[in-house]
């Protein structure tokens, strides 16, 4: 984690601290790679774990507390952390993107303090690597229209097929995605609702029947727990249903319907509309569309369940902004990691109980050798 030399200390300059900067965000980084999600978690594991941390780090000032951390995430700039996150991943990942570049918004929950609502964090996650690229703090939902460009702005996306949510359909984006060299595939709501009419329109009976019969059609099924889901993909040539004025380089327009039954209850069927500046066969339509709902799962649900990120209660000025991007720092670890083949396919949760325990895995997962730096 070497990257994270670059980042300045933002305590008092001239001041003698007691704890070195560098080491408190590696303590930080192996303790939440451990299965430890909060500051007081921090503090409680690296006091038992300090003859090993001694073997990497100078510690002269002993081991930081759970106020030390809280304080340095406080204060810790979130734009030089995330400088030097972004960083790590470009070394891990090649400069020209393939796939997906699902952009999307969570929420942190547990992050709302008083009158303040809880913060909200729109994430861009490369679905082929399954990787998060980088991180976007916003004041809420709403505001993700002004954070997504900001987010793509310091980013590589040369490549990639960026997918955002209705929330993001807006022709500025667009026109950010294409400069950046990459495509867009944008989901259509009522919020841009004369390109949802005109879509409607062209995906209508008739259409998606004659669109089947010349192959711009695909579907998967999937059934499990009781559960049956079907989708229907359905894909045309933008022929100016979507003014290319307002929304450059569109060439696909796409459709998908869905229906789910669980038991005997079936639900009734749901469309999803889209624009793309690249044209996609139905399959490809079909995967990049399944490839974006997967950051729920392969992000949001990760972390909420095996980081406990809407559980966390850390509010004050840029801690909660600091962890969220600490715990998606390790949560590439994870996903990068190899050490585990012997032991076969186990999920990240087991990962970072693996890590708490094993020494040598931990040290494998950090790519540090004994005697050398963390």
């Amino acid at each position: 984690m070497s990257c994270l030399a670059q980042i300045e200390d933002p305590r008092r300059p001239g001041y003698a601290h007691r704890h070195d900067l560098q080491e408190i965000l590696a303590i930080a980084v192996c303790a939440v790679l451990c299965d430890m999600n909060s500051f007081e978690d921090m503090a409680f594991w690296a006091e038992h774990k300090v003859s090993w941390l001694k073997r990497f780090l100078k510690l002269e000032g002993g081991i930081p507390s759970h106020d030390t951390f809280n304080r340095v995430f406080r204060i810790l700039d979130p734009r030089a952390f995330e400088d030097a996150f972004r960083r790590w991943v470009s070394g891990i990942i090649p400069a020209v993107g393939s796939g997906t570049l699902a952009v999307d918004g969570k929420t942190v929950r547990g992050s709302g303090d008083g009158p303040s609502g809880p913060i909200h964090l729109v994430s861009a996650y490369a679905t082929n690597h399954g990787l998060v690229l980088g991180q976007q703090k916003v004041d809420g939902k709403t505001n993700e229209i002004s954070a997504i460009p900001e987010l793509l702005d310091t980013l590589l996306i040369k490549g990639y097929l960026v997918s955002i949510d209705a929330m993001g359909c807006q022709s500025e984006i667009a026109a950010k995605i294409l400069e950046k060299k990459a495509d867009y595939l944008l989901a259509v709501k009522g919020n841009q609702p004369s390109l949802h009419s005109a879509l409607q329109e062209r995906f209508g009976l008739a259409q998606r029947e004659a669109l089947q019969q010349a192959g711009r059609y695909a579907q998967c099924t999937e059934q499990s727990h009781g559960r049956f889901v079907w989708q229907g993909f359905w894909a045309a040539p933008n022929a100016g249903e979507a003014d290319n004025e307002r929304w450059p380089g569109c060439r696909m327009l796409g459709m998908v319907e869905s229906l789910r039954k669980v038991g005997d209850n079936e639900s009734a069927p749901q469309r999803r509309y889209y624009i793309s500046s690249r044209m996609l066969s139905p399959e490809a339509f079909a995967s990049a569309v399944r490839a974006h709902w997967g950051i729920e799962n392969r992000v949001h649900w990760m972390l909420d369940v095996n980081f406990r990120e809407d559980a966390a209660t850390v509010r004050k000025d840029h801690a909660t902004d600091n962890l969220s991007r600490l715990k998606r720092i390790v949560l590439n670890l994870l996903k990068v990691e190899t050490a585990t083949a012997s032991f076969g396919k186990i999920s990240l949760a087991k990962k970072r109980k693996l890590a708490g325990w094993d020494d040598g895995y931990r040290m494998a997962m950090l790519g540090i050798k004994p005697d050398h730096d963390v």
